[in-house]
């Protein structure tokens, strides 16, 4: 999402158009301040905790976010024999993270020797975000993964028709559906429960994460002798940014057929 995943700028499937031929590389890596101070808590103990953090963009994946070295408990670190290799970064050297009696193998990585055009790598460090227990931003816990710069969420209501079915019967049909603009994501049509067939919900145990909108409970969809596994969402208790689609339902296109003004969406 935002600059380098999707539809972003410098996204694999980017989709506006430069002032011109973009002579820039296929593949891009945008190394930048990353101002708040950033802590990770695991097992109870405090394992990384700067205010000197980097946020690395790279076409096809996520923000990145890199500390120094000496920002992260090094009396918790223990070198292990994996290594990877990255084309555009170079060589990556893994440690496992020690916490009380927690042990996460390869948790965290760092390049020794990065290529040149990479060379502001040396001396950082990284760790996974789902390695770790608890990530805070200043004083404020982040869910899933610390937020994207880059990354919005807008949440609009409209009066498009839009019309849920799945083997030709009506699931779902609204003219009042709330609209989430989410960066380099398809537009998600979110309809108020009155005008969802409850029925024909039944609670999945899915749960998915976002840092951005929050947890997204999810829903089978049971017709007679046929059931659509995670057919949609839900946003039970929503973070700021999708608080206003709170309990809203939005179907997966790739899942039921899903029509807005008579016209189909692509799964």
């Amino acid at each position: 999402m935002a600059l380098t995943l999707g539809t972003g700028p410098f996204g694999p499937q980017h989709a506006g158009h430069f002032n011109g031929h973009w002579d820039g590389p296929a593949h891009t890596l945008y190394w930048e301040d990353f101002q708040p101070r950033l802590r990770a808590v695991l097992a109870g103990e405090t394992v990384l905790d700067s205010t000197r953090a980097k946020m690395l963009h790279e076409t096809g994946h996520l923000a990145t976010l890199y500390v120094p070295r000496e920002d992260v408990r090094s009396d918790l670190l223990e070198p292990t024999q994996h290594h990877t290799r990255c084309p555009f970064k170079g060589e990556a050297s893994y440690w496992s993270l020690h916490s009380g009696d927690r042990v996460v193998d390869n948790a965290v990585w760092a390049y020794a020797e990065p290529l040149e055009e990479a060379a502001w790598l040396q001396g950082y460090v990284a760790v996974y975000p789902d390695a770790i227990d608890e990530w805070y931003v200043e004083d404020e816990r982040v869910y899933a993964h610390v937020k994207d710069p880059y990354h919005r969420v807008d949440v609009h209501p409209s009066s498009r028709h839009v019309v849920v079915r799945h083997g030709g019967q009506v699931v779902a049909e609204s003219t009042q559906p709330l609209l989430l603009f989410e960066t380099s994501l398809p537009v998600r049509y979110y309809l108020p429960p009155a005008d969802v067939d409850a029925d024909l919900l039944e609670r999945s145990e899915t749960v998915s994460d976002c840092p951005y909108k929050g947890a997204g409970q999810h829903w089978h969809l049971k017709l007679g002798d046929t059931t659509v596994e995670d057919a949609a969402w839900s946003l039970p208790d929503p973070l700021p940014e999708g608080l206003r689609a709170k309990d809203h339902v939005c179907f997966y296109p790739d899942k039921v057929d899903v029509e807005v003004d008579g016209q189909r969406l692509a799964g």
